[in-house]
């Protein structure tokens, strides 16, 4: 069976949870640290790289995510993102992976004229970068 490391912001949905391991064969997962969670969490918008930021996460990945045939969850800021991507498909370490939704939108109409609007995200599957 495979490992599914967690390179996000948020936790599995147990709809998430079923499709990867039917999907991906995943049959454990694996989240940063607390320390590098808080780090992958709040990505400071001020930095002119991002490269020395993350490098506490590449040296994680370096030491747990390196079979090629485990996944890795990466999803959250669009520059660190890219970067984490692109560290595992370089190095050749496990395959990076995010998940795809459905959105339903509805719009309703209050007593007084404002509309609420009302997004619902259902997971669809997991897609390779």
């Amino acid at each position: 069976m495979k490992t599914l490391f967690l390179i996000f912001s948020h936790t599995l949905t147990p709809e998430q949870v079923l499709d990867a391991e039917a999907s991906l064969g995943a049959s454990e997962f694996i989240g940063l640290p607390p320390d590098l969670q808080t780090l992958f969490s709040q990505v400071p918008a001020d930095l002119e790289s991002l490269q020395q930021y993350l490098r506490p996460i590449f040296n994680w990945i370096d030491q747990n995510a390196s079979d090629n045939d485990d996944y890795v969850l990466i999803q959250g800021d669009f520059g660190a993102t890219y970067l984490l991507v692109d560290y595992c498909k370089t190095f050749g370490y496990a395959i990076p992976i995010y998940a795809t939704t459905e959105r339903a939108v509805i719009n309703e109409t209050q007593e007084d004229g404002s509309v609420t609007v009302q997004r619902i995200f259902r997971h669809k599957r997991f897609r390779k970068y």
